[in-house]
């Protein structure tokens, strides 16, 4: 990170709501041994300062601060020209950009804010992090409870109450930002797609089949997931296809970026060992904590799954310098995998490996490339 620390360009920290971006931005302008000026995008004092009419009252307020936060800065209208002016202006004053949403960062900032900004994100507390601070004996005696709870911050430090605080979070923060950016008027339709997509972990998501079984027509069912996407609340992951008649790649699988969130949703925090869904949760686990894992590494590969009309799959698979990663998961360290013939034989893959309960722990805390 410390490569985006110029006045010249603004940092920008992109994540979920309740990961700790607030405690990470202060911390690093207090290592900096500076004063900032923080102000907070929720607040209606900042909503009112914060306009592109306001930009010399708005400089006038820095003071004689060399660094200013502007955290949830996707609340604030027009918040990539505001910044470029700033930018521009050659304050001698390093930016530092929260957004729990990319809706108005990403997408409304990106042009004016080109060349101006470094881009990092944010997830939950991580794997790798976990087994640094824990230990590998102690993350793995903990893992079932990650599995079931997640790994939001408040809720590693608090598992007493992680109930509690992941329905807190499930029920306001994570509607927050669709609800008052886009407007959306069908608040239990989004909390049906929630639901259904959380039943669905580790199979593919059909739009027509989910439409249908939400009563909701394709093009609306396929816009509230691209918003949930763009809070942070899932991802998809596409499928390798090498154009092959007999492979499948218009469906996508979609996953929760913490399971506590998805079991907040379904109202079942029962512990993981006696779940039917034990096999959704590992996968759910595995892939979210390995794309911790490469993007906090610099990871410019991509990510796949893969299956064909015959059913043969592999659940995951990782491309990087035109070379193939596969693998697979088990829940059970006993169970027997073998890779399909066709897959093997046309992508060639460099490893092949079952990612189970006794080896998972160093495939998502060593990065591998």
């Amino acid at each position: 990170m410390k490569k985006g620390l110029t006045t010249k360009k603004a940092l920008i920290i992109f994540g979920p709501r309740q990961v700790g971006k607030s405690t990470l931005v202060k911390a690093l302008a207090n290592k900096l041994q500076k004063e900032f000026e923080y102000f907070n995008g929720d607040s209606a004092v900042t909503k009112s300062l914060w306009k592109i009419e306001n930009i010399e009252t708005l400089k006038q307020s820095f003071g004689n601060k060399k660094v200013v936060i502007l955290d949830e800065a996707q609340m604030i209208e027009h918040v990539g020209l505001i910044c470029k002016q700033l930018i521009d202006a050659d304050l001698g004053i390093q930016f530092v950009i929260t957004g729990s949403s990319s809706l108005t960062i990403a997408d409304k900032t990106q042009e004016p804010l080109t060349g101006r900004k470094w881009e990092y994100f944010l997830y939950p507390i991580s794997s790798a992090e976990l087994i640094a601070h824990q230990g590998i004996p102690k993350f793995i005696e903990l893992s079932p409870q990650y599995l079931v709870y997640g790994m939001y911050p408040e809720v590693v430090t608090n598992i007493l109450d992680a109930k509690e605080i992941l329905s807190n979070i499930a029920s306001s923060y994570l509607y927050k930002d669709v609800l008052s950016l886009v407007g959306i008027k069908k608040p239990q339709l989004l909390e049906k797609i929630l639901k259904a997509l959380a039943l669905q972990v580790g199979s593919e998501v059909s739009l027509n089949e989910l439409a249908t079984l939400i009563s909701a027509d394709v093009k609306t069912v396929d816009s509230y997931i691209y918003l949930l996407e763009q809070v942070f609340v899932v991802f998809r992951l596409g499928a390798i296809s090498g154009n092959e008649r007999n492979e499948i790649s218009t469906k996508k699988k979609i996953y929760f970026y913490d399971n506590g969130i998805r079991n907040a949703l379904l109202g079942n925090f029962a512990p993981v060992a006696t779940r039917q869904d034990a096999g959704a949760l590992w996968e759910n686990f595995l892939i979210t904590e390995r794309k911790k894992l490469l993007q906090y590494n610099g990871f410019h590969g991509r990510t796949y799954f893969w299956r064909n009309k015959q059913q043969a799959e592999v659940d995951y698979v990782e491309e990087i310098d035109g070379k193939i990663y596969a693998y697979e998961f088990k829940w059970n360290p006993l169970g027997k995998v073998k890779f399909p013939a066709f897959f093997l034989e046309k992508y060639k893959p460099i490893e092949t490996k079952v990612i189970h309960q006794e080896n998972f722990w160093q495939w998502l805390s060593v990065y591998p490339y």
